[in-house]
């Protein structure tokens, strides 16, 4: 049987990219590197800093092979340069040469971005919360304008079937645990299909929580659409606000109220975080099993393919499964 996880032609280099190698892809298109650089945390890119000979910093973002055509990181780019062109605070790639972002060291794509300082808000405040939700509703005013047929969408066929499909295919999840977790991912399905029907779609970012936005004194910055989706905007409402509890309601309902401000957002759409937080603990374990090849995940991971980890995983779907059947009485 094929392994739908095998590695990548292009894995080994990609694990082994040094700093001569993206130093010198860099300077390819005329920018020159004083040679101080800093490697940034990133499991599914290689991200680093360099510092340019007049002293500003720029990110190189080196893709991950075989995950993103060069289609859909090119729709990534247009996405940001849109919402740059409408004045939303984003981090939109440099160009390397006149109208290119994307370039190309041995294969791998990578793109340069500009540094952005500031630290990334642990909690937020009601006055973040009224910036946010305006910000966010320009956002997805700007996805909704066209489709993206080269990024993923969001659906509980890709997020939850197809990645249980994946897993069901390798040995990834403990043989104890296959039936249970392949019986809870059914169950979740059934009960949350039919809730997106009807839903409208748009590009959304994606990935859209905390670590993914930079505070300054000049406001928020949105970071890393790496993840650019085609899916229901509250995804991205459910991540910037995460919490199940009373307070996350709360601040939820005063993101949205600012939110409405700039686009229109039916309340019946709440009930989808419940559903969408269950596909993505799917979508983050098949993710893992993925990336199983690279070194730094069964470091990172130790306890994935365990049966405890399995164990824990149709735990939590349960309990979602149970607090999704709440929500519907």
């Amino acid at each position: 049987m094929t392994d739908p996880f095998a590695r990548h032609p292009l894995a080994g280099l990609f694990n082994r990219l040094t700093p001569e190698q993206v130093l010198d892809a860099v300077e390819a298109g005329g920018r020159r590197c004083t040679g101080r650089f800093l490697v940034l945390n990133s499991y599914e890119n290689r991200v680093w800093q360099f510092e340019l000979e007049d002293r500003s910093w720029v990110v190189g973002k080196f893709y991950r092979p075989g995950r993103w055509s060069r289609e859909a990181i090119l729709a990534e780019h247009g996405f940001l340069a849109e919402l740059e062109a409408e004045e939303v605070p984003v981090a939109c790639p440099l160009e390397l040469a006149p109208g290119e972002t994307l370039g190309e060291v041995a294969g791998i794509l990578f793109a340069l971005f500009p540094r952005i300082g500031g630290r990334a808000p642990q909690e937020l405040s009601d006055e973040q919360l009224d910036v946010l939700g305006r910000l966010l509703g320009r956002i997805h005013n700007v996805g909704a304008r066209r489709d993206a047929p080269a990024r993923l969408r969001l659906t509980p066929a890709t997020y939850g079937r197809d990645n249980l499909r994946l897993l069901l295919e390798t040995d990834a999840i403990h043989p104890e645990a296959r039936a249970a977790y392949a019986a809870s991912v059914e169950a979740l399905l059934q009960r949350i299909e039919p809730l997106f029907l009807d839903v409208p779609v748009h590009r959304i970012h994606g990935d859209c929580h905390l670590g993914n936005l930079i505070w300054t004194a000049k406001g928020p910055t949105f970071l890393d659409f790496d993840d650019t989706l085609v899916g229901p905007a509250v995804q991205d409402v459910w991540m910037l606000v995460p919490s199940a509890d009373d307070e996350g309601r709360r601040q939820r309902e005063r993101l949205l109220k600012a939110y409405e401000g700039f686009r229109d957002f039916h309340a019946g759409w709440l009930r989808l975080v419940e559903p969408l937080r269950a596909l993505r603990y799917i979508h983050y374990a098949t993710w893992i099993a993925r990336r199983w090849h690279d070194p730094i995940f069964p470091r990172t991971w130790s306890q994935f393919g365990t049966l405890q980890y399995w164990q824990l995983q149709v735990q939590d779907l349960r309990e979602q499964i149970a607090r999704i059947d709440q929500l519907l009485d």
